[in-house]
């Protein structure tokens, strides 16, 4: 799908009408995210409702995965908060986890019942694989932002190989590579950006 073209400075930035606006379309977000909710979100909010820029959804991303908790909830807080504030945090997280709640319930109740059933282990096997395809597509829709970072590709991409180097490989704790290349990335940025 092609980037959405960029508004003209005249018309008045995209935004939720209201917070049952906000609280539908974060509902709405977490009931198609069956396996991960990253690649929808940016999807809608980036592409579709133009709530955020690519830029300002990479840095709440960064943000939102190195705060505790589910990185998607420390998102809808933020994008809520950033257009009401406390009522808007509230609200975009009751929608990202009411409806999904109840139907996690129910599904696990099922699945104690049926778990055993060979149609019902194909099937989760299926939605793994349709996941982490999601998933990788998003990661390489979100890299063409690596273009417009400060620090030239030549060094951003090392980064990143290590990254995933280092979370699929080693499988070392992602605190310590938050800190580790995460510092080195802030860093060189800080640099590049001072000098």
């Amino acid at each position: 799908m092609p980037s959405p073209s960029p508004l003209p400075p005249d018309l008045p930035r995209p935004q939720p009408a209201s917070l049952a606006d906000l609280f539908f379309s974060f509902t709405w977000l977490a009931l198609q995210g069956f396996g991960g909710v990253l690649a929808v979100i940016q999807r809608e909010m980036v592409e579709r409702k133009r709530w955020l820029t690519q830029e300002e959804f990479l840095e709440d991303w960064a943000v939102a995965q190195i705060m505790p908790g589910p990185n998607v909830v420390n998102l809808s807080l933020m994008v809520g908060g950033r257009y009401f504030g406390l009522k808007g945090a509230l609200t975009a997280l009751a929608g990202m986890l009411a409806v999904p709640l109840v139907i996690v319930l129910v599904l696990g109740v099922l699945y104690t019942r049926f778990g055993d059933n060979a149609h019902m282990a194909g099937a989760l096997r299926g939605m793994a694989a349709v996941s982490a395809g999601m998933i990788a597509a998003t990661g390489i829709k979100l890299a063409a932002a690596l273009g417009k970072h400060p620090l030239p590709l030549w060094l951003t991409l090392p980064l990143v190989v290590l990254g995933v180097l280092m979370v699929a490989v080693f499988r070392w704790p992602l605190l310590y590579i938050l800190l580790g290349l995460g510092g080195i990335g802030c860093l060189l940025t800080y640099r590049k950006l001072a000098a």
